[in-house]
């Protein structure tokens, strides 16, 4: 048997199986949503927030700076 037909092959038995609506021994199961502990977001106090003189300086590929805060929670980067 060649390697593309035991692909195809393979291929064929997990459409079978979803048809017949069974799961195969090697799925994952569903992870419960309860499961993952949620993260719980702290306010910044006037002490530990950032000074909004400072700003975050991270350079872009193209040279421009952003223009957030220094240690900014957002993940992406305002550039200028």
């Amino acid at each position: 048997m060649s390697k593309e037909a035991a692909l195809r092959a393979m291929r064929e038995a997990a459409y079978a199986e979803r048809q017949a609506g069974t799961r195969s021994a090697t799925a994952k199961p569903a992870r419960p949503a309860a499961a993952t502990p949620a993260k719980k977001k702290q306010p910044a106090t006037p002490a530990t927030a950032p000074s909004t003189d400072e700003l975050c300086g991270h350079r872009s590929m193209n040279g421009r700076s952003c223009t957030r805060e220094q240690g900014h929670a957002a993940k992406s980067h305002r550039y200028s």
